[in-house]
């Protein structure tokens, strides 16, 4: 069996005071479980922002190509210094939680969460039970509540 990586890294300072108050700030504005969630967004960006640096000397279709995979997404960017500043937030943001919030199908976070990992939101056609899941900006609109017919499949 192959080892599971994580997909993010440990902050280098652990007892950090103004990193921990951040943190807890946004694991309660966002809903999060834990600040792995936090890491994670984080580690993300990060990869983003490597890759905009690596394609600052390259020719504008390679950069083109970046910008409209992250314009899928739902980012709005439009140069390299637009990826480069990206922030967590804006990652965090675009994650099915946070979305189910601003459609108001659910009152608070922990209750769009709960909807979530119990099955009863739909993206397009289908379930998605991952409260982590990047909705693309041409599914957005699509996120809708399960009927309550269709809750006892």
């Amino acid at each position: 069996m192959k080892r599971k990586h994580t997909r993010y890294s440990r902050p280098k300072r652990p007892f950090d005071k103004e990193r921990i108050d951040e943190e807890a700030g946004i694991k309660k504005e966002f809903g999060l479980k834990n600040k792995k969630e936090i890491w994670r967004a984080e580690a993300k960006i990060k990869s983003m922002r490597e890759k905009a640096k690596k394609l600052i000397s390259a020719d504008s279709e390679e950069q083109k190509a970046l910008f409209t995979r992250l314009k899928k997404i739902g980012f709005d960017v439009n140069s390299i210094a637009d990826v480069l500043s990206l922030d967590k937030k804006d990652y965090l943001n675009r994650r099915l939680q946070t979305i189910v919030v601003k459609k108001k199908i659910a009152k608070t976070q922990k209750s769009a969460r709960q909807l979530i990992t119990h099955k009863k939101i739909l993206v397009g056609e289908k379930v998605v039970s991952s409260p982590s899941y990047i909705v693309p900006i041409d599914l957005e609109k699509r996120v809708i509540l399960k009927k309550a017919s269709e809750h006892k499949k």
